[in-house]
Formats: structure tokens, C-alpha cells, sequence
């Protein structure tokens, strides 16, 4: 499972970088619409044109496409640290139960601090994963936020 989890977030990473490749060709695209106007050459600058606004959507769903991999992978690391915890809380019970069959009361109380330690990991890796899965799913973010961002960068520009 590990291995599916190195393979999603290695697949998410190139294809980030593929929509980097395509927005760097989209700007080489623009240039040479530019240049074709100040040409004079009309039809070749809309071939261009129509080259960039291709790029461009296609950098779009290369991003998307990273963001939804990216999403899935939080989920397979999350589904994999809760394994990881189940699996020790696991064996923090047998050891209480043969402590409590033994009845000695440093046996016990040695297990009940393993366990209230293990229980607070778990509340650590939890509060860990769910701040991962809300920065990196990108479909529970507010739509006026994401409006509100794009005007505000619009009128810096």
C-alpha cells in the first residue's frame, strides 16, 4: 500500500509539472502571436492564439487532474496511518489484558500510561490528517473565496 501511496504522490508531482510545461509554452505561444501581429501576419497569429488558449486549458487539467491524485493520495496516507494505529492499539490491549490477569498493579499502570500515550498519538496523527485533506481538497473550498482571490489579484494587476 505504501508503495501505491510513493507511486500517487509521484504521479501528482509530474503532473504539476506537465502544467507548468504547458503554461511556460502558452507564454512561448502569446510571444509568437505577438510577434505575428506586429508582422502583419493575421493568420499565422491566430493559429498561435488558438496554440495558447490550447496550452492553457490543457496546463488547467494537469493542475486539476494533480489536485484530485494529491486529494486521493492524503486519503490512501490516512487510511495508512489509521492501519498503523489500529495495529498498536492492538497490541496496548493484549498487554492489558494479560496485566490485568496478573493483577500487579505496576504492570498495569505501566500499560494504562502506553495506552493514554498511544491514544494521544492518535489524536496527534488525526489532527495531522485532517488539516492535510482540508488544504489539499480543493472541492470543499468556498467558491466566494476563491472569487474573492481572484479579484483581489486582479486589481493588484
Amino acid at each position: 500500500m505504501e508503495k501505491h501511496l510513493f507511486n500517487l504522490k509521484f504521479a501528482a508531482k509530474d503532473l504539476e509539472r506537465n502544467s507548468r510545461k504547458c503554461e511556460k509554452e502558452e507564454k512561448q505561444e502569446k510571444l509568437k502571436c505577438k510577434k505575428a501581429i506586429q508582422k502583419g501576419n493575421i493568420e499565422g497569429a491566430r493559429i498561435h492564439a488558438e496554440n495558447a488558449i490550447r496550452q492553457k486549458n490543457q496546463a488547467l487539467n494537469y493542475l486539476r487532474m494533480s489536485a484530485r491524485v494529491d486529494g486521493v493520495a492524503s486519503r490512501v496516507q490516512s487510511a495508512l496511518m489509521s492501519k498503523r494505529v489500529t495495529q498498536s492499539m492492538t497490541g496496548v490491549v493484549k498487554a492489558m489484558d494479560a496485566a490485568m490477569k496478573s493483577m500487579s498493579l505496576e504492570k498495569i499502570s505501566a500499560v494504562m500510561d502506553k495506552f493514554e500515550k498511544q491514544f494521544e498519538d492518535v489524536d496527534v496523527q488525526v489532527n495531522v490528517m485532517e488539516d492535510t485533506m482540508s488544504s489539499t481538497t480543493t472541492i470543499s473550498v468556498p467558491q466566494n473565496d476563491v472569487d474573492g482571490l481572484m479579484q483581489q489579484v486582479a486589481d493588484e494587476a
